[in-house]
């Protein structure tokens, strides 16, 4: 029985990977076509300005992202740990049951704060 399940695991798993590969060709023959286009409307400085304006918004949305996960940390996820940690000392409630109500808390905290 196992010789079965694995032999459909690999057949579910090659077409994925088939039909991953076919995306992507198709996505990288877009890109190509792009990189034609722009080549042949701005020669090669327009290449390297399309490369320069792309890599300076890749960057804002890395730079932004990051922000959102450490604000989040900072505001979110710490405090609500710590108030959770607090209450499981000085409350009859676990640690694991106190946290959603915490978390809940200081999202709302957050939301109407602004």
């Amino acid at each position: 029985m196992p010789k079965s399940i694995d032999t459909n695991l690999l057949t579910t798993v090659r077409e994925t990977i088939s039909d991953v590969t076919a995306k992507a060709d198709e996505y990288t023959g877009f890109l190509g076509s792009i990189k034609e286009m722009i080549v042949d409307q701005f020669g090669q400085n327009g290449l390297i300005a399309a490369y320069i304006a792309l890599a300076a918004l890749v960057l804002l949305v890395v730079s932004r992202l990051t922000k959102i996960t450490f604000s989040t940390l900072k505001y979110l996820v710490v405090p609500a740990v710590a108030i959770a940690f607090v209450g499981a000392y000085f409350l009859p409630y676990s640690f694991i049951g106190l946290l959603p109500v915490t978390v809940t808390f200081c999202s709302l905290v957050l939301l109407f704060k602004g």
